[in-house]
């Protein structure tokens, strides 16, 4: 650079200087000939050829560079000239016109000649032309002469100016080549660098202060008027570069402070150390965000609700496990997509208005709504919010949805309760009432049929008597049902009381060819309970298996004591037809039946059912029976059906916070 301007300078220069040794030539010309031409006046009027000769030859001696010199009337004759070897001719067809500019520049013998060419004339009369011609050489050997002294003098300044933007490149140079290495260790990820050189004192030095607390105090690497919060007192608590006014006073600042590139690599070495910090401090805040974003995240996957986020355009943000579960999708297929490829195209029309009203109005919702699939149906509590960022606008839509299913289902059950509790209090009105009628009935004919000795109208007063009996018992069930649990009392003897009925109805079931096959549990221990409301149960469930076989069949009854569990297992399993699976739900609801009008009141199994839950315990029905539960006398039963099996849980104990129930509160 400095070569280049160096040059470029000297030669604008030179070429100055050429032009100005030129124009001075020419100026000089131009004042001899126009000189001569004024002395000249008179020798041409007189026409005094010898004084003409004399004046022109006087100029010509007088001065080295005139080569020629020469005079010419007005007709462009020749009057007097000082070439020796004859006059050259050509001279009097060149710059003949007085009007151009003059000279002009001639190329001849003795090199470059300026020709000038001044009129001779008194007043406005032409006398003639003095011609004169002025050599070039001088005046190039002086430009020559110049243009080399101006060359060594730019030589001469630019090698010193090289000389100094060394010295001064270099020094610049080195501290910012420092500063360069410790930009690409910060590209690298190192960013304890310090371009800045070491000072010789540091601020608790130059104080002598020992405020060890104080910000700066053992920062090598900043300046402390980089730092807030330092304890010198004319600081303050500003900040950088609020509290330069008062740091340019100090005497740290004044014996520390260095040039703009020092003023550069100690501001970067402050700049690299609080990005140092506030990276660790975003990593640290990462860290805690990948958290809490992975707690966040395992809530709403373990949640069972259902959890998504839409944006305000209705794609899908986020999607919790158990939504991408119900929809055999993973969440990275839902991302991005709205409720058009998810759902159906009635219920995603239905929901995008929703959600549009929701994002426009601002407005939670509230719904339950249902979803059937194959042979089930699933009900959901469904509540849509929107979701506000810092500046108070809606910035998407919040859904949670719950499977409320089972609330239905209890639900449903609670009214069945509750439509069954109404049932039972009616029943055992009716059954109170009837029952003193029906036995004054049963009396008057069994006094009746001692007094009738006719055969056919006794045979008829037998009949009154047995559809009597039927009707009490019917009445005695619905007694039964009606009748509210009472405090359980005494011990039982689970496979005594089993024993006794099988003992019971063995003999008449043996009659059908039904076989009673028990395997009972030596290890079961005595339990608090009724014993004969138990065996109510038992006889309850050992006839309706009898009633479903009707003649050549196999009854399993099994106890068994569940030591872990603390409860005791009793079963009565049967070869016969099965239940059907959509009675399975309801085969404990009073009054239900399948049997033949006259074979059961629908109560037997109701009533089961609350003595089971008076003695704190569950009772349940299977169809067919399960593996867990087949021996080889059913499999071995030669029609034998799909079978089921009651399954009846007592536990060892009954809590003593079980409180007096309706029966038909278990009816589903």
């Amino acid at each position: 650079m400095l070569v280049f301007c160096g040059l470029g300078v000297g030669l604008i220069l030179s070429a100055m200087s050429s032009n100005a040794l030129l124009e001075e030539g020419r100026k000089r010309g131009m004042a001899l000939t126009s000189s001569l031409a004024f002395q000249l006046t008179e020798p041409i009027l007189a026409l005094d050829f010898l004084h003409m000769k004399n004046l022109i030859d006087n100029v010509h001696n007088q001065y080295d560079d005139i080569i020629y010199i020469f005079l010419t009337d007005d007709n462009s004759n020749i009057l007097s000239h000082t070439f020796s070897g004859g006059f050259p001719t050509d001279l009097l067809n060149v710059n003949v016109d007085n009007l151009k500019p003059q000279p002009i520049l001639l190329s001849t013998e003795q090199g470059l000649v300026y020709d000038f060419n001044v009129q001779v004339h008194l007043g406005e009369k032409n006398l003639g032309f003095a011609r004169l011609g002025l050599s070039r050489k001088k005046i190039d050997t002086q430009i020559n002469r110049q243009r080399l002294t101006s060359l060594l003098s730019t030589m001469g300044v630019v090698g010193l100016g090289i000389i100094l933007a060394l010295w001064f490149a270099r020094t610049v140079t080195l501290r910012l080549d420092r500063l360069r290495k410790s930009v690409g260790e910060i590209i690298r990820g190192n960013l304890n660098v310090q371009a800045g050189f070491p000072l010789e004192k540091y601020c608790w030095q130059i104080m002598q202060c020992n405020h060890t607390d104080c910000p700066a105090y053992g920062d090598v690497q900043r300046r402390c008027w980089y730092l807030a919060g330092t304890m010198c007192p004319n600081c303050g608590d500003k900040q950088y570069p609020f509290k330069m006014e008062n740091c340019r006073q100090c005497p740290v600042f004044k014996h520390n402070f260095g040039d703009e590139l020092q003023d550069l690599a100690e501001a970067f070495d402050a700049m690299a150390v609080t990005v140092k910090n506030d990276i660790e401090e975003l990593t640290e805040r990462e860290k805690t965000i990948a958290r809490q974003e992975g707690l966040l995240k395992s809530i709403m996957n373990g949640t069972p609700d259902f959890v998504t986020l839409q944006d305000t355009n209705l794609k899908y943000t986020f999607a919790g496990k158990a939504f991408c579960n119900y929809f055999n999708m993973d969440e990275k297929e839902i991302i991005g997509k709205t409720d058009w490829d998810i759902f159906t195209q009635q219920q995603a029309q239905i929901n995008t208005d929703e959600n549009k009203q929701i994002l426009a109005t601002g407005v939670p919702l509230a719904k339950q709504i249902t979803f059937k699939r194959a042979n089930e149906q699933k009900w959901f509590h469904v509540v849509k919010v929107p979701v506000y960022d810092q500046d108070g606008s809606i910035m998407g839509l919040l859904l949670t949805s719950r499977d409320i299913s089972m609330i239905k289902k209890f639900q449903e059950q609670l009214i069945q309760s509750q439509k069954m509790e109404d049932l039972g209090r009616l029943a055992g009105g009716v059954a109170h009432e009837i029952n003193t009628p029906l036995g004054i009935i049963l009396g008057y004919s069994q006094l009746m049929m001692d007094d009738i000795e006719d055969e056919e109208l006794l045979e008829g007063m037998r009949i009154i008597e047995k559809q009597t009996k039927v009707c009490r018992k019917i009445v005695a069930d619905l007694l039964g049902f009606s009748r509210s649990s009472v405090e359980v009392v005494g011990t039982i003897d689970i496979n005594k009381s089993v024993q006794e009925v099988i003992r019971l109805v063995e003999h008449a079931f043996f009659m059908n060819r039904i076989k009673i096959i028990s395997t009972l549990d030596t290890n079961i221990p005595l339990l608090p309970g009724d014993q004969e409301r138990l065996k109510q149960v038992w006889l309850n469930l050992m006839n309706n298996a009898a009633d479903v076989i009707e003649q050549d069949g196999v009854i399993q009854v099994q106890t068994r004591l569940v030591a872990s569990e603390q409860k005791i297992i009793v079963s009565v399993a049967d070869s016969g037809k099965g239940i059907a699976q959509q009675h399975l739900n309801i085969i404990f609801d009073p009054f239900f039946t399948t049997k033949q009008v006259g074979k059961g009141t629908g109560l037997g199994l109701s009533v089961s059912f609350g003595i089971i839950k008076d003695h704190g315990g569950k009772i349940s029905a299977l169809s067919p029976v399960p593996e867990d539960y087949l021996t080889k006398e059913l499999l071995a039963c030669d029609n034998a059906g799909p079978g089921a099996v009651f399954v009846v849980e007592l536990p060892l104990s009954i809590d003593d916070t079980t409180k007096e129930t309706d029966k038909t509160d278990g009816a589903h």
